[in-house]
């Protein structure tokens, strides 16, 4: 019980990481299990296979939106049901709702992709509209989605083993509903999902762009603070140059004034000592 727990500790780890990561870590753990004996734990930890672009987005769909996956697997074992019981109107009404939660949620998966830059292409987010959509007609698939623990994408030809078999609810002569024949399986998945990776770029593009256009809109407000700072410095720096100029001419006039004054105390101090002069001859 105690390796099941730290096997399943380790692959939420690596499941849960990004794929470039994968091989590292996954080498670490399986060391970390062989130095402390547990070879079987190491062996079980190699054995693990890194996930593709596709089954990582839907692992990280799975862990970041738990809710939205659930309500889609329940969404499958409705269909499933509904396929058993040959209820037509409850199967055309689930299969609509299918096509617009399996597009809003590849369309999710590729944002989540993005904001973790590993963003995925078209192709890569209509591959995973397939997976989900795999999910819902397979229980096994829908399982390793519910855990997070996908390895590979899965593909879809139609819902159920066979194709959605979508029957008439007339009543016969013998009071019984008469089936209709299988139809072809859904043909127009293909088409949904390449929606789904056109919105989903379309929403990835439409958020870059209001990020460029945030961060242009940021530097021209700090550009317009730069430019007011400039001209206050500016203004300060014309301020200072007239005060300058004030306190100069200030200081030239402060010393003409004091050689004019110490020519005066100069012509003072002759005349007192020739006054002093004549009154000693005097007496």
């Amino acid at each position: 019980m105690a390796e099941s727990i730290r096997l399943d500790a380790v692959r939420d780890e690596l499941y849960g990481g990004l794929p470039s990561d994968f091989v590292r870590v996954r080498t670490e753990r399986a060391r970390q299990a062989r130095a402390a004996g547990d070879k079987s734990l190491a062996t079980a930890i190699g054995r693990l296979r890194r996930p593709t672009q596709v089954a990582w987005a839907v692992n990280l769909l799975a862990r970041e939106r738990p809710d939205d996956v659930a309500a889609l697997l329940d969404l499958g074992a409705a269909l499933r049901d509904a396929q058993r019981q040959l209820s037509a109107t409850q199967l055309r009404g689930l299969s609509t709702q299918r096509q617009q939660v399996v597009r809003a949620m590849a369309a999710q998966a590729g944002r989540l992709a993005a904001e973790r830059g590993a963003p995925l292409g078209p192709g890569a987010i209509r591959d995973v509209g397939q997976t989900l959509h795999a999910a819902l007609a397979d229980p096994a698939v829908g399982d390793q989605v519910r855990a997070a623990v996908l390895a590979t994408g899965a593909t879809y030809d139609g819902f159920g083993p066979s194709g959605l078999v979508v029957v008439a609810d007339p009543v016969g002569d013998a009071g019984e509903p008469t089936p209709e024949p299988p139809r072809e399986p859904d043909r127009s998945a293909a088409a949904q999902a390449e929606l789904a990776a056109a919105d989903a770029a379309l929403a990835t593009a439409r958020t870059e762009s209001a990020e460029v256009a945030g961060r242009a809109a940021e530097l021209g407000r700090r550009l317009t603070e730069i430019d007011a700072a400039i001209a206050d410095l500016r203004e300060q720096l014309d301020r200072a140059e007239q005060e300058r100029q004030f306190v100069r001419s200030a200081e030239r006039s402060a010393s003409e004034t004091r050689r004019t004054a110490e020519r005066a105390v100069e012509q003072a101090e002759r005349r007192a000592r020739s006054a002093r002069d004549a009154l000693d001859d005097l007496r």
